[in-house]
């Protein structure tokens, strides 16, 4: 919680370079100012003030537009110049001085801090440090404490973070704000890690709204189905209409009255509508969103809310996954996180710095369509080329634990998770997504098919009954020899089991078929030969021919004999 230990009121007068008169500032022990109360003019220029300490400080909260010098000290006395380039509006800054684990509170301003009446729109593109008055609806609430929620009039979203009364005090509870109800504030423009927000912004009005949806936003599968709303509202009565992008396939059923109870607590209770709707098949390749807005009015007062359908298309899905240009495709029309989760099959391109699974048990890396990386480096991607799978989970959705198999450039994954967009760039949303498939399989008890978890002969006939494509390694003991190497062809052809034996049951043998020697090349007579008994690795294609699981003749070669590689 913040103690403010400054008790003060501040008037700036006009836009001259003097310092504005305050009344006494209530110092800590600790930390003394000669002013606590500074102005800059609006044409730029400097102030100061004069810092006591009984220890080391340092300044936080900083913005952009102005320049502290120091920005720290030690013990004593220091003077402290704060210093601003011309603005084209007023604009202020609450500073915090640290010391001797007590914050002490310095406000600053630029010329006259008038709010300016904006959208969300208008404040995000606008400057940092400027005052915008606000006017919309409450979609969400945080934090009571301090007042933080998000603000949406229609042309965009920010956060209030926190929301003070008339003297400057958080008090929540005298604002009587609900999610619905229509809100002005003005405050600072202020851009935390990538959020815009208004900072401690000034409580103006509210309309409190007639209406309160006491249901989640709706999703569904390309299937379809049913929901229901149920919609508490105290005016003269409630009404929907079904925006025109979704006529066509959400379609209303029926709606039920539920009169509120008046209690010694309660005695204007809202009423309750329940509406009950049904969502279409979606036979398209795409997903897609619509509305429901629902209404209530009373006299000249009226209120709306919108309740959110979405539907994944027959894209997306586990028989029809995106491929990651379409995800790419599709992240680029999102504004934020994506109702559904998805399916996206590709190729893994770069494992990030210390990306793999580990100790936290997840991962993040690159996957692409044609499994190369376009980007500069992991901070630096080609938006429109690298996906980012983003901290997703292990297989089962379950984290990566010690002993499990570990990822590799190359591998063939499929993802399911909610999608999103993140500074222009394509991923999953944070610990909302994880590893479905490795080559073709669901899990890593015989292997994932990379060099680091090699297929056993299990996990080889699982990866070709999953239709993977993708060059694989499978391990195994030689076990019966149809065809040695060879300098007319320069290939081989054998069979490897996981205990060295030869069982004639295709059920439990592999075929290596044609495969070439160490290095993906022909096998030459100065080559050595293999032997009943060597332990292989084989990197390639695989395919089944007949009832028989093999390697396809040609587009597989031994990557490992014996543990030696080329």
């Amino acid at each position: 919680m913040k103690f403010k230990y400054i008790i003060a009121s501040f008037v700036v007068l006009a836009t001259v370079a003097v310092a504005c008169e305050k009344e006494e500032d209530h110092y800590l022990d600790e930390v003394k100012l000669s002013s606590s109360y500074l102005a800059i003019p609006l044409s730029g220029g400097s102030t100061s003030t004069t810092i006591e300490a009984t220890s080391n400080w340092s300044i936080s909260g900083v913005p952009g537009w102005l320049t502290v010098n120091p920005s720290s000290g030690t013990t004593g006395t220091s003077t402290i110049t704060f210093s601003a380039q011309k603005a084209d509006y007023g604009r202020e800054a609450e500073l915090l001085i640290s010391c001797a684990d007590k914050t002490q509170y310095l406000n600053l301003t630029q010329g006259v801090v008038e709010a300016e009446s904006a959208s969300c729109a208008d404040v995000i593109s606008g400057p940092e440090g400027k005052t915008f008055r606000v006017t919309g609806t409450c979609t969400a609430i945080a934090n009571t404490s301090y007042g933080n929620w998000y603000l949406d009039d229609g042309t965009g979203q920010i956060y209030i973070y926190g929301t003070v009364d008339s003297q400057g005090s958080y008090n929540w509870s005298s604002f009587n704000i609900e999610v619905g109800d229509v809100v002005t504030v003005e405050g600072p423009k202020v851009v935390y890690q990538g959020t815009v927000e208004l900072s401690d912004a000034s409580f103006i009005s509210v309309k409190k709204s007639l209406l309160k949806i006491d249901s989640d936003n709706a999703s569904f599968d390309s299937n379809g189905g049913n929901f229901e709303v149920r919609v508490a509202y105290k005016g003269n009565g409630a009404f929907f209409t079904v925006s025109d992008n979704a006529k066509d396939w959400i379609q209303y059923s029926s709606v039920e009255y539920v009169k509120g109870v008046a209690t010694i607590y309660e005695t204007n209770p809202a009423d309750t509508a329940v509406f009950k709707f049904k969502v279409l098949d979606n036979n398209a390749g795409d997903s897609r969103t619509g509305n429901v807005i629902f209404s209530s009015y009373s006299g000249s007062n009226s209120s709306s809310l919108t309740f959110v359908v979405a539907q994944a298309g027959l894209l997306g899905t586990l028989a029809n996954p995106f491929t990651v240009a379409q995800a790419i495709d599709y992240c680029n029309t999102l504004s934020g996180t994506s109702v559904n989760q998805f399916y996206v099959k590709g190729k893994i391109s770069r494992i990030t710095n210390n990306g793999e699974f580990g100790s936290y048990g997840n991962a993040t890396f690159y996957i692409s369509d044609d499994g190369e990386f376009l980007g500069e480096n992991d901070k630096n991607c080609d938006k429109t080329h690298d996906f980012e799978a983003y901290r997703i989970l292990f297989l089962g959705n379950q984290k990566w634990a010690a002993g499990n198999a570990q990822i590799a450039v190359g591998d063939e994954v499929l993802i399911l998770g909610n999608l999103t967009l993140y500074n222009g760039i394509s991923e999953t949303a944070s610990g909302k997504a994880y590893i479905y498939s490795i080559n073709g399989v669901t899990d890593d008890a015989n292997g994932v098919g990379n060099v680091n978890a090699p297929f056993n002969v299990a996990g080889a006939k699982a990866c070709i009954d999953a239709g993977c494509e993708n060059n694989v390694f499978v391990k195994g003991i030689i076990s019966q020899i149809d065809n040695k190497f060879g300098a007319q062809y320069g290939n081989g052809t054998f069979w490897i089991s996981d205990d060295g034996e030869y069982h004639s049951d295709k059920a439990i043998d592999f075929e290596a078929y044609r495969v070439l020697w160490l290095g993906n090349r022909k096998w030459v007579e100065t080559d050595s030969q293999i032997a009943v008994g060597d332990n292989v690795i084989l990197c390639g294609h695989l395919t089944k021919y007949g009832s028989t699981y093999e390697t396809s003749s040609g587009k597989a070669w031994i990557y490992s004999l014996n543990g030696k590689t080329e």
